[in-house]
């Protein structure tokens, strides 16, 4: 698979895709006889995973240690994990974060369904988030 063919997969920029290549996001990519970019399916596997945790908040310096430990073998498998679990921990207070945004703009927007129905704006006295 080319290059641009990934890209457009995966909704990512040949410069993205270049720069996880350079700082080893992911693994060094196979490359045909002329030393164009050739994806193959294992490529592809690493991509995707730094896509999925890109888009999740996992930062960079950790997608590079899991690559590098990866290549080192099954004797990292220990720090791999740790590595993972650090890495859902991190994903997890994310996810905690735009609950509780969730949990206010659905408050806020039943107080405001219910000023459409009544003509009259009122807060709960715990939940005074008047704006």
């Amino acid at each position: 698979m080319t290059i641009k063919e990934v890209c457009k997969k995966y909704d990512i920029t040949q410069d993205t895709l270049r720069y996880y290549e350079r700082v080893g996001v992911i693994p060094e990519v196979s490359r045909t006889k002329g030393g164009i970019r050739d994806y193959t399916e294992q490529d592809i596997k690493w991509v995707e995973n730094a896509v999925c945790m890109r888009s999740a908040g996992v930062p960079v310096e950790m997608l590079i240690e899991y690559v590098k430990l990866f290549q080192e073998g099954d004797s990292t498998i220990t720090a791999r994990r740790d590595l993972l679990m650090d890495a859902r921990a991190e994903v997890q207070k994310n996810l905690d974060k735009y609950q509780a945004t969730m949990d206010r703009l659905n408050y806020k927007i039943s107080r405001y369904e219910e000023a459409v129905k009544t003509g009259v704006l009122t807060w709960d006295a715990e939940n005074i988030k008047k704006d």
